[in-house]
């Protein structure tokens, strides 16, 4: 019992992180993660506005108040 806990000591301490990164790969990886995520929302929010312009779907409060905001004028009331 005594001789296979040193040996899994002896493993451990072999390779103790076999998938360490240095912090400018983590970085370059972080940059393309957040470029790529970006690219999608911008593609995602190109494509919600041709289909608003386009009346396929219908605007959220906050798309409405950007695109007319006349109807939320209460100055007639």
């Amino acid at each position: 019992m005594g001789a296979e806990g040193e040996e899994q000591e002896k493993q451990g301490n072999q390779n103790p992180k076999p998938n360490a990164i240095t912090q400018a790969q983590f970085l370059s990886w972080k940059r393309q993660k957040d470029s790529d995520a970006s690219a999608r929302k911008a593609e995602a929010a190109r494509k919600r506005e041709e289909d608003i312009a386009a009346g396929t779907v219908q605007m959220n409060g906050r798309e409405l108040f950007a695109h007319e905001p006349w109807v939320f004028d209460n100055t007639r009331y």
